[in-house]
């Protein structure tokens, strides 16, 4: 593939990651995870076209597959990069991966034990980003930030980054690291797409106030987007995924779908590409976090770096949408 993304830093850091990231969920074992879960060697034709079209962004998380994610993401990274420094790997903690009763959330024990198992299965001295998967609510949030810092102290992750969170939690755990000297997130994987917008009351403004990167999941919502204005069938995931219809479907979803769709038919590109392009041209946004189980996936999440979207289009996009209760 012709390299096609672009590079940008990460929020204010000095590090730069390509504009689409890599979702490594996809990618592991689905005896232990999901039947849409894609095995080492289904996956790594996928990974290798990524690398190939200029993808330099990868993240994963301890919990996919319990564990086996983290194995074959860093396998099959070693074996398509030439070096360690060509790629940004970030991985997550909080879910359980083993049934010991310190084995999830996000207190000092768990943190260091979690991080140890990670560059074990990775394969790796460090990883370039370690984010919180969730926030915890049994541990006091200046414990889990003297812990990271120390994990970034100790040359074990180079940043860290948290997902999923009302506004007032994140700033509050960044407030605390800073009256403390600790390091501070760099990044926020926020749930947020054309059909969930509710980030952008309060996370999306503190965070570009902050300098904070976004990378957001489920940037295609389920790849409902991806299936606007077409009779395709929903893919083995969407069928068997219950939260589905729990973050998506309200008042304005479907006139937000047909304006895709529209827009797509007028631009002659698939709406996945459309979704992502409005995805990308908001504020604070540095890089979607995509799967790819097909090689259209990733063709369009790349194809859609380069897709610029006039303001009428943005805003006819954004014009149907109903606001709805916070979901994570």
């Amino acid at each position: 593939m012709e390299v096609l993304v672009e590079y940008v830093r990460l929020g204010s850091t000095g590090m730069k990651v390509s504009r689409i990231c890599l979702g490594m969920m996809s990618y592991g074992d689905p005896s232990k995870w999901q039947d849409w879960v894609l095995d080492e060697e289904r996956s790594e034709p996928l990974v290798r076209r990524a690398a190939e079209a200029g993808v330099t962004f990868y993240d994963t998380a301890d919990v996919y597959s319990v564990g086996t994610s983290e194995e074959v993401t860093g396998r099959l990274l070693r074996k398509i990069f030439p070096n360690r420094e060509d790629y940004v790997l970030a991985t997550k903690v909080f879910f359980p991966v083993g049934q010991a009763t310190n084995d999830s959330g996000l207190s000092r024990k768990h943190i260091h034990a979690a991080i140890d198992a990670s560059l074990r299965r990775l394969g790796t001295d460090y990883v370039d980003l370690y984010q919180i998967h969730r926030w915890d609510d049994h541990t006091p949030i200046e414990e889990t930030m003297e812990a990271l810092h120390d994990v970034v102290r100790a040359g074990k992750a180079r940043y860290i980054g948290a997902s999923t969170m009302y506004a007032w939690q994140f700033a509050k755990a960044q407030h605390v690291a800073e009256v403390n000297g600790w390091t501070k997130f760099v990044s926020m994987q926020n749930h947020y797409n054309l059909l969930y917008r509710e980030e952008e009351r309060e996370m999306v403004p503190l965070c570009i106030d902050q300098g904070v990167g976004m990378i957001p999941w489920s940037p295609l919502a389920r790849g409902l987007v991806a299936r606007a204005g077409s009779e395709e069938q929903g893919t083995t995931r969407a069928n068997t995924d219950g939260r589905i219809t729990a973050l998506y479907g309200g008042p304005g979803d479907a006139a937000i779908l047909a304006r895709v769709a529209e827009i797509a038919a007028e631009r002659g590109v698939p709406a996945a590409q459309v979704g992502l392009a409005w995805l990308l041209a908001q504020p604070g946004v540095t890089a979607p976090i995509i799967g790819a189980t097909k090689e259209k996936h990733l063709d369009d999440a790349v194809a859609s770096v380069a897709l610029t979207l006039s303001d009428k289009e943005l805003a006819t996009l954004a014009e149907p949408y109903v606001d709805r209760p916070v979901a994570h």
